[in-house]
Protein backbone atom coordinates (compact mmCIF):
# COMPACT_ATOMS: atom_id res chain seq x y z
CA UNK A 1 0.00 0.00 0.00
CA UNK A 2 1.19 3.52 -0.76
CA UNK A 3 1.26 6.41 1.70
CA UNK A 4 -2.08 7.76 0.51
CA UNK A 5 -3.81 4.43 1.14
CA UNK A 6 -2.41 3.89 4.63
CA UNK A 7 -3.26 7.44 5.70
CA UNK A 8 -6.73 6.97 4.28
CA UNK A 9 -7.04 3.93 6.55
CA UNK A 10 -6.28 6.14 9.55
CA UNK A 11 -8.88 8.68 8.43
CA UNK A 12 -11.53 6.01 7.98
CA UNK A 13 -10.85 4.53 11.40
CA UNK A 14 -11.57 7.93 12.95
CA UNK A 15 -14.72 8.50 10.90
CA UNK A 16 -15.90 4.97 11.71
CA UNK A 17 -15.23 5.62 15.43
CA UNK A 18 -13.01 2.55 15.57
CA UNK A 19 -11.35 3.05 18.94
CA UNK A 20 -9.92 -0.49 18.94
CA UNK A 21 -8.41 -0.28 15.47
CA UNK A 22 -7.18 3.29 15.11
CA UNK A 23 -3.80 2.83 16.80
CA UNK A 24 -3.19 -0.25 14.63
CA UNK A 25 -3.94 1.82 11.53
CA UNK A 26 -1.56 4.55 12.70
CA UNK A 27 1.22 2.04 13.35
CA UNK A 28 0.62 0.45 9.94
CA UNK A 29 0.91 3.87 8.30
CA UNK A 30 4.16 4.60 10.12
CA UNK A 31 5.53 1.16 9.27
CA UNK A 32 4.71 1.83 5.61
CA UNK A 33 6.90 4.93 5.76
CA UNK A 34 4.26 7.64 6.10
CA UNK A 35 5.48 10.90 7.61
CA UNK A 36 4.15 11.31 11.19
CA UNK A 37 2.82 14.78 10.43
CA UNK A 38 1.02 13.47 7.37
CA UNK A 39 -0.60 10.79 9.52
CA UNK A 40 -1.59 13.46 12.04
CA UNK A 41 -2.93 15.98 9.54
CA UNK A 42 -4.21 13.84 6.68
CA UNK A 43 -5.36 10.95 8.84
CA UNK A 44 -6.42 11.85 12.36
CA UNK A 45 -7.02 15.55 11.72
CA UNK A 46 -8.91 15.07 8.49
CA UNK A 47 -10.99 12.33 10.08
CA UNK A 48 -11.96 14.62 12.95
CA UNK A 49 -12.99 17.32 10.49
CA UNK A 50 -15.36 14.86 8.82
CA UNK A 51 -16.74 13.84 12.20
CA UNK A 52 -17.32 17.51 12.98
CA UNK A 53 -19.09 18.02 9.65
CA UNK A 54 -21.35 15.04 10.32
CA UNK A 55 -22.12 16.37 13.79
CA UNK A 56 -23.09 19.75 12.34
CA UNK A 57 -25.23 18.03 9.70
CA UNK A 58 -27.07 16.02 12.34
CA UNK A 59 -25.66 12.70 11.13
CA UNK A 60 -23.60 12.27 14.29
CA UNK A 61 -24.71 13.25 17.77
CA UNK A 62 -22.93 14.21 20.99
CA UNK A 63 -22.24 10.59 21.86
CA UNK A 64 -20.42 10.06 18.57
CA UNK A 65 -18.55 13.33 18.97
CA UNK A 66 -17.28 12.33 22.39
CA UNK A 67 -16.33 8.86 21.14
CA UNK A 68 -14.43 10.44 18.26
CA UNK A 69 -12.39 12.34 20.84
CA UNK A 70 -11.41 9.07 22.49
CA UNK A 71 -10.55 7.58 19.10
CA UNK A 72 -8.35 10.60 18.43
CA UNK A 73 -6.54 10.16 21.74
CA UNK A 74 -5.93 6.46 21.01
CA UNK A 75 -4.55 7.31 17.59
CA UNK A 76 -2.20 9.92 19.00
CA UNK A 77 -0.46 7.47 21.33
CA UNK A 78 1.88 5.98 18.67
CA UNK A 79 2.43 9.42 17.12
CA UNK A 80 3.32 11.58 20.10
CA UNK A 81 6.89 10.31 20.64
CA UNK A 82 7.71 10.85 16.97
CA UNK A 83 6.23 14.33 16.84
CA UNK A 84 7.88 15.57 20.01
CA UNK A 85 11.27 14.51 18.66
CA UNK A 86 10.94 17.28 16.09
CA UNK A 87 9.86 19.83 18.69
CA UNK A 88 12.53 22.50 18.33
CA UNK A 89 10.82 25.13 20.50
CA UNK A 90 12.20 28.07 18.58
CA UNK A 91 9.38 30.02 16.98
CA UNK A 92 7.87 31.69 20.01
CA UNK A 93 5.07 31.04 22.46
CA UNK A 94 1.40 30.51 21.69
CA UNK A 95 -1.27 30.60 24.39
CA UNK A 96 -4.25 28.37 23.58
CA UNK A 97 -7.61 28.30 25.35
CA UNK A 98 -11.24 27.42 24.84
CA UNK A 99 -13.13 30.49 26.03
CA UNK A 100 -15.18 30.82 29.21
CA UNK A 101 -18.40 28.81 29.11
CA UNK A 102 -17.26 26.33 26.45
CA UNK A 103 -15.83 22.92 27.40
CA UNK A 104 -14.98 21.65 23.91
CA UNK A 105 -11.26 21.19 23.32
CA UNK A 106 -10.66 18.51 20.68
CA UNK A 107 -9.79 20.97 17.92
CA UNK A 108 -7.68 23.07 20.27
CA UNK A 109 -5.74 20.01 21.40
CA UNK A 110 -4.98 19.08 17.81
CA UNK A 111 -3.77 22.60 17.06
CA UNK A 112 -1.54 22.46 20.14
CA UNK A 113 0.12 19.23 19.09
CA UNK A 114 0.68 20.48 15.55
CA UNK A 115 2.15 23.74 16.81
CA UNK A 116 4.54 21.91 19.12
CA UNK A 117 5.68 19.65 16.29
CA UNK A 118 6.27 22.79 14.20
CA UNK A 119 8.61 24.31 16.78
CA UNK A 120 6.33 26.54 18.87
CA UNK A 121 6.14 26.55 22.63
CA UNK A 122 2.50 26.01 23.54
CA UNK A 123 0.82 27.06 26.78
CA UNK A 124 -2.49 25.21 26.76
CA UNK A 125 -4.83 26.61 29.38
CA UNK A 126 -7.55 24.05 28.68
CA UNK A 127 -11.26 24.73 28.29
CA UNK A 128 -13.75 27.07 29.98
CA UNK A 129 -10.97 29.61 30.57
CA UNK A 130 -11.70 33.05 32.03
CA UNK A 131 -10.35 36.03 30.12
CA UNK A 132 -8.15 37.25 32.98
CA UNK A 133 -6.37 33.91 33.10
CA UNK A 134 -5.59 34.24 29.41
CA UNK A 135 -4.27 37.76 29.97
CA UNK A 136 -2.07 36.56 32.83
CA UNK A 137 -0.65 33.73 30.70
CA UNK A 138 0.17 36.12 27.84
CA UNK A 139 2.00 38.42 30.24
CA UNK A 140 3.81 35.65 32.12
CA UNK A 141 5.00 33.76 29.06
CA UNK A 142 5.44 36.76 26.76
CA UNK A 143 3.33 35.03 24.16
CA UNK A 144 3.38 36.22 20.56
CA UNK A 145 0.08 34.59 19.63
CA UNK A 146 -3.19 33.78 21.38
CA UNK A 147 -5.39 31.07 19.89
CA UNK A 148 -8.99 31.06 21.12
CA UNK A 149 -11.40 28.23 20.41
CA UNK A 150 -15.16 28.05 20.72
CA UNK A 151 -17.78 25.70 19.41
CA UNK A 152 -20.88 27.42 20.71
CA UNK A 153 -22.26 30.70 19.32
CA UNK A 154 -23.24 32.16 22.74
CA UNK A 155 -19.56 32.17 23.70
CA UNK A 156 -18.94 35.14 21.39
CA UNK A 157 -19.48 37.20 24.55
CA UNK A 158 -16.49 35.49 26.17
CA UNK A 159 -14.39 36.08 23.07
CA UNK A 160 -15.22 39.78 23.15
CA UNK A 161 -14.35 39.98 26.86
CA UNK A 162 -10.97 38.37 26.24
CA UNK A 163 -10.10 40.81 23.45
CA UNK A 164 -11.16 43.76 25.61
CA UNK A 165 -9.20 42.52 28.64
CA UNK A 166 -6.06 42.09 26.55
CA UNK A 167 -6.46 45.69 25.41
CA UNK A 168 -7.06 46.98 28.94
CA UNK A 169 -3.89 45.19 30.09
CA UNK A 170 -1.90 46.94 27.36
CA UNK A 171 -1.09 43.62 25.67
CA UNK A 172 -3.31 43.67 22.60
CA UNK A 173 -0.70 45.32 20.37
CA UNK A 174 1.91 42.78 21.45
CA UNK A 175 0.06 39.63 20.39
CA UNK A 176 -1.74 38.25 17.38
CA UNK A 177 -5.15 36.83 18.20
CA UNK A 178 -6.60 34.04 16.09
CA UNK A 179 -9.88 32.19 16.55
CA UNK A 180 -11.24 28.84 15.47
CA UNK A 181 -14.10 26.46 16.12
CA UNK A 182 -17.38 25.44 14.61
CA UNK A 183 -19.21 28.73 15.13
CA UNK A 184 -16.34 30.99 14.05
CA UNK A 185 -15.92 32.66 10.67
CA UNK A 186 -13.55 35.14 9.01
CA UNK A 187 -16.33 37.71 9.37
CA UNK A 188 -16.54 37.13 13.13
CA UNK A 189 -12.77 37.44 13.44
CA UNK A 190 -12.89 40.79 11.67
CA UNK A 191 -15.85 42.00 13.73
CA UNK A 192 -14.10 41.10 17.00
CA UNK A 193 -10.84 42.75 15.95
CA UNK A 194 -8.92 39.49 15.73
CA UNK A 195 -5.91 38.99 13.47
CA UNK A 196 -7.04 35.79 11.80
CA UNK A 197 -9.37 32.82 11.59
CA UNK A 198 -8.35 29.17 11.26
CA UNK A 199 -10.99 27.09 9.54
CA UNK A 200 -9.21 23.95 10.70
CA UNK A 201 -6.12 22.93 12.65
CA UNK A 202 -3.77 23.14 9.67
CA UNK A 203 -5.02 26.61 8.76
CA UNK A 204 -4.43 27.75 12.34
CA UNK A 205 -0.86 26.47 12.28
CA UNK A 206 -0.18 28.15 8.94
CA UNK A 207 -1.47 31.43 10.38
CA UNK A 208 0.92 31.13 13.30
CA UNK A 209 3.78 30.41 10.93
CA UNK A 210 2.86 33.51 8.96
CA UNK A 211 2.78 35.73 12.04
CA UNK A 212 6.30 34.78 13.13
Amino acid sequence: MNEHDVIKGVLESVVDLDIDGVSEQVRAALKAGADPRAVLNGGLGAGMRIVGERFQAGEYFLTELLLAGEVMKAGLVPLEPLLTKTDIQGKGTVVLATVKGDIHDLGKNLVGMMLRSSGFEVIDLGSNVASQRIVEAVRQHRAKIVGLSMLLTPMVVSLRSTIEDLARAGLRDQVKVIIGGACTTPGLAKEMGCDGHGEDAMAAVLLCEKFV
